[in-house]
């Protein structure tokens, strides 16, 4: 799915999705990343969902997020107790969902201004 080009000051911007992977301003990504709407770790680990531990949640809360998203793959899977107690602990709103969900999710919060942070796995 491709989205309508908007004008945000975003300098990272999700710009299509398919099986394959996420678009970030035309580049294919094919494996796991973090990103904010000024920032984009292409080498975070963890590389799969399963690989997920509430450690990693620390590459989210560096980027000072009004709101996480975590993409979960082609399906809504949830992690384990410890990483929702994490999120939960943190007094940040966060959400969950299936990859696609979650790609169209963070344009949404992008657009309004706000700082969204999202990790996305790809399978």
């Amino acid at each position: 799915m491709k989205f309508a080009e908007d004008h945000n000051d975003a300098q990272y911007k999700i710009t299509a999705y398919d099986a394959q992977g996420i678009y970030i301003n035309g580049r294919l990504f094919e494996r796991s990343v973090l990103l904010s709407p000024m920032n984009i770790i292409d080498d975070w680990k963890p590389k799969i969902f399963t690989e997920l531990k509430a450690e990693h949640l620390d590459s989210f809360y560096a980027l000072k997020p009004e709101v996480i998203i975590l993409g979960t793959g082609s399906k809504q899977t949830f992690p384990d107790a410890e990483i929702l107690r994490r999120l939960t602990q943190e007094k940040t709103g966060f959400e969950i969902m299936d990859t696609q969900a979650a790609c169209r999710t963070f344009n949404i919060i992008m657009a309004e201004g706000r700082n969204v942070v999202a990790g996305f796995f790809i399978s």
